[in-house]
């Protein structure tokens, strides 16, 4: 067990942590909104308070309000298009942890779960989730769920099968690859990471990729043939490319998985494409090498 915080600092950083994930969990019913948004509020004061985020950080949440501002209907065509071109910049440098004050905690570092993985760590990021909180209270055309009479219904069904696809595709690549070997497990912070990636990381992701992207692109070219199908295309090569770092099969296996979430978001909303993202991490994390192998 590699704990990087001693048992004061972890306890006010799980916390810190807890308060948004309660933020961010509320987002999904709209007549709460009034309360995620207090909860997120609480979070980033509490986490100034207590030096996870310092004084620079109220530039990157001024950008944001800025952007939601621009973004506004009301706003001229170049005001609008200003704000979105922000927003892109602020979320991505925010998603690179590119932009100062944010002292993310972290718990776990150079953790390895299996004999023959790379060493892991695992921070409690406060940065990138504000993407994420960005789109869901600011981004109207967003959808949260499948439409239809069975909202959820359908957003659950959607969600379970993208992410059975996403498995078959990347986990059976993965194995062929090399990337990952089967490793059944579940470490003693299992339950800490599995909130925080489906809350947290799967969430922000999603609405940025799928929710933003996609959603956005879709509507572009509804007219044309196979638009919305180029639309999950290009929202999933993006996802592929932002994974450059880890090399060439990264890049090929996020690509796989974003056309599974694409597919997903398509069917059944915000909710299926996050369900679809959770479910496949989840299967990488507790049966698999995880994050690969060494």
């Amino acid at each position: 067990m590699n704990a990087v915080m001693s048992e004061p600092g972890a306890l006010w950083s799980v916390s810190l942590w807890g308060l948004l994930c309660a933020a961010a969990a509320t987002l999904w019913w709209p007549k709460v909104r009034t309360a995620s948004v207090a909860l997120l509020a609480l979070a980033l004061i509490a986490a100034f308070a207590h030096g996870v985020l310092g004084a620079p950080a109220l530039v990157s949440l001024a950008l944001l309000a800025l952007a939601a501002w621009l973004v506004r209907p009301a706003r001229p065509r170049a005001a609008r298009i200003g704000g979105h071109v922000l927003f892109v910049l602020t979320a991505f440098a925010l998603g690179l942890h590119l932009l100062p004050g944010f002292n993310n905690p972290q718990l776990l570092a150079d953790l390895r779960l299996s004999a023959d993985s790379a060493p892991m760590s695992l921070y409690f990021n406060f940065d990138k989730p504000l993407a994420g909180f960005w789109l869901l209270l600011c981004w109207p055309l967003l959808r949260l769920y499948a439409a239809g009479d069975r909202p959820r219904a359908t957003s659950l069904g959607a969600g379970l099968a993208g992410a059975a696809i996403a498995a078959l595709l990347c986990l059976g690549l993965g194995l062929a690859l090399n990337v990952v070997a089967w490793a059944p497990k579940w470490p003693w912070f299992g339950a800490l990471w599995a909130l925080n990636n489906l809350l947290l990381v799967a969430l922000t992701e999603e609405a940025m990729f799928r929710g933003y992207l996609q959603e956005s692109l879709q509507r572009r070219w509804e007219r044309r043939r196979y638009g919305a199908h180029a639309a999950i295309a290009v929202s999933a090569l993006a996802f592929g490319l932002v994974h450059a770092g880890g090399g060439a099969r990264w890049v090929a296996l996020a690509t796989l998985a974003g056309l599974a979430y694409g597919w997903a978001y398509r069917k059944g909303g915000l909710a299926a494409a996050v369900l679809a993202h959770f479910g496949l991490n989840l299967l990488h994390f507790t049966l698999f090498t995880y994050p690969q192998l060494a």
